[in-house]
């Protein structure tokens, strides 16, 4: 067969049959004499059983994973796996759409207002932190800021945010301590950063986050040190100088102290 005739029995593009090619997904068959490829029916299979990976909703580098451990195993356990990893992208979907019904039923009431966007959990935790209402300019960055870290982040990721905030939630005083250090980020707003105030914002702020977000913190200190080049470097761009280095200098005192209490 032709490349025009594998493509279309699989019912691909020619053009996809030569990019499957080139990332070496596809290999490359015998060449007749006049240089045109000629595809056997082996090759048709391997173009079929690639087609089918990509409509189940891999990428192509996950089929490529896919087709090289699949040397040694039974076909039943990769389509096991690829089916567990299409049932939990299914219960991500479904728990989406519930909050989007959420928001919709809102909107049908009034405008949407930012809080809006928390889901129940987050907003119910941030009520019992005495910041879901809050005046504050920075409050009101920490909860735009962690309504995107719970959309955005992995179920994991989000599963430990939670429960970070719920620890701190539950910690005696910590609504004080948190109204503390959005008081204090809110008097730098026009401040310089060598301010003194500044380096009682950040030992404040140091002291108020929970727990496992100051291991965290501290775990990653190579990448706090060049936070600069990343998602940090955005986020505290919205901030004034001052703010934006206590806000530094609160991660370097976690850093320095390992993530403990101490």
């Amino acid at each position: 067969m032709r490349i025009s005739e594998i493509a279309a029995l699989v019912g691909v593009t020619t053009r996809a049959v030569r990019h499957y090619h080139h990332l070496g997904l596809l290999p490359e068959p015998a060449r007749l004499a006049n240089g045109y490829r000629q595809y056997s029916v082996r090759d048709a299979v391997a173009l079929a059983r690639i087609r089918r990976l990509t409509e189940l909703g891999l990428g192509l580098d996950e089929v490529r994973d896919v087709i090289a451990d699949d040397a040694g195993r039974e076909p039943a356990d990769v389509l096991a796996e690829l089916d567990a990893d299409l049932a939990r992208q299914e219960g991500e979907i479904r728990a989406r759409r519930v909050r989007l019904g959420a928001l919709l039923a809102r909107a049908a009431e009034g405008p949407l207002t930012p809080e809006d966007e928390l889901s129940p959990e987050l907003a119910e935790l941030l009520a019992e932190l005495g910041t879901g209402e809050s005046a504050s300019l920075m409050a009101a960055k920490d909860r735009e800021l962690l309504a995107l870290l719970e959309t955005a982040a992995p179920p994991g990721e989000r599963d430990r945010l939670m429960a970070a905030i719920r620890s701190t939630a539950a910690t005696p005083g910590a609504a004080e301590r948190a109204h503390r250090v959005y008081a204090l980020l809110d008097e730098l707003a026009d401040a310089e950063s060598s301010d003194p105030r500044v380096e009682v914002a950040a030992r404040a702020l140091a002291d108020c986050l929970p727990p496992e977000l100051r291991t965290q913190i501290a775990a990653n200190a190579g990448a706090a040190a060049a936070a600069d080049q990343g998602f940090l470097k955005a986020f505290l761009a919205d901030f004034a100088p001052a703010q934006a280095e206590a806000v530094r200098r609160a991660m370097r005192m976690i850093s320095e102290k390992g993530g403990t209490d101490g």
